[in-house]
Order: structure tokens, then sequence, then C-alpha cells
């Protein structure tokens, strides 16, 4: 994959977005340069052998472009956590179009299990090499937003099985099969509370338009 133009930081980023948002055409296009990083690493979750790189490439950075020209800072959301959701919900509105796709793509779909029986997801398997880019719009944002969301929106047990599956508040990670045996319950249904829990959350995180 090519490489592209480094992120800006906090006050550039805040500085191109006020212009922006005044009409400056040149800060919208910098704007746009220096998150194609990430349209990048969005792109990277969905390896499909039946569309080129370049392609997907293309369709988030339509979403970028959305993200960057309905973007509200006042709302409190860095530009690239809205931006992330904007180019997501971009890629998968164009593979669910496709004519080669029989089904729906989600991050939570399961794409097989682990040697312990528990389910794997889109989700599990992202990698990235850029950490920055992660910390920017995934660790100081999102985590904060979460720990809130858990309380707000989960019951007790929903709760306990996202804490103990991700190792939520220090706890450390645990399997299903373990959450299971310790609430006497069936590892299906574990990852049945797990994924409801979920389900909730990311319906509770301010929605891209």
């Amino acid at each position: 994959m090519k490489s592209f133009p480094k992120p800006l930081n906090a006050k550039e980023e805040q500085f191109y977005i006020e212009r922006t948002i005044m009409g400056d055409r040149e800060a919208r296009e910098i704007l746009i340069e220096r998150n194609l990083r990430l349209v990048a690493h969005i792109v990277k979750k969905y390896n499909l052998g039946d569309r080129e790189t370049d392609d997907l490439i293309s369709v988030g950075t339509i979403g970028l472009i959305k993200a960057i020209d309905s973007f509200q800072p006042e709302k409190g959301i860095r530009l690239a956590t809205y931006a992330s959701r904007c180019i997501d919900n971009e890629l998968l509105m164009r593979l669910r179009s496709g004519k080669k796709k029989a089904r729906e793509i989600y991050l939570q779909d399961p794409i097989g299990s682990d040697k312990e029986g528990n389910e794997i997801t889109l989700l599990d398997v992202i990698e990235y090499e850029d950490e920055d880019v992660v910390e920017a719009f995934t660790y100081s944002e999102n985590v904060k937003m979460l720990y809130q969301m858990l309380n707000e929106c989960l019951t007790k047990r929903e709760r306990e099985v996202l804490i103990w599956r991700y190792g939520l508040y220090g706890e450390n990670e645990v399997t299903q099969r373990e959450i299971a045996k310790y609430l006497g319950i069936s590892r299906s249904y574990v990852s049945r509370i797990e994924k409801k829990a979920i389900a909730k959350l990311r319906d509770q995180f301010p929605a891209t338009s």
C-alpha cells in the first residue's frame, strides 16, 4: 500500500477545521489529504479478493470527504473518530451493493472460531501498524464513552460479561467458556449476551449522517 501524508497534530487539526468551517477550500483539501492514512488503515480491514485496494481507498475517501463536510466540532467528538465511522459506512454500503457479495458485511460477523471455541469476528483480526493513528481515533475518545455507556445502557449481566471478556476496569481477559462456567450457563448463551451488549453499545455511539 502506498504511503500517505502524516496526520495533523491536534493543534493543526483544530486550525484547519476552523478554516474549513469558514469556507476555506484549501484548508478542506489539507484535511482530506492529511487524513488519507486513516482511510488506508480502515480499508485494510476489508481484505476482499474481488476488489482492488485502490478502489476501496477511493470509496473510503468519499466517506472521509462526507465526514469533513458534515463535521460538527461542537458535539465534542474528534474528527478522526467521526470520520472513521463515515468511512466504514461508505465501504459497507458499497460492499453491500456489490453483485459478488450475497450477504451484508458487519465487523461483528463471525468468520470462524479459535482453539477454545470462541467465535472470531472481523473486528478481532484487525491489525494496525501505526499505533498513533489508532490512538487518535479510538483510545482517546471511544474508551471514555465506552465506560460511560457500560453503566447507562447495559444490564448487570451484560456489563459483567463484557468486563470479564475484554478485561475492562483492569480485570484479566477470560474466554467465553470460562465466563459460562462461572455463571453456570452455556458458552453459546454467553456469546449471545456479548453480541447483544456490543450491539447496544454500538447503537449508543453518535451515528454518522
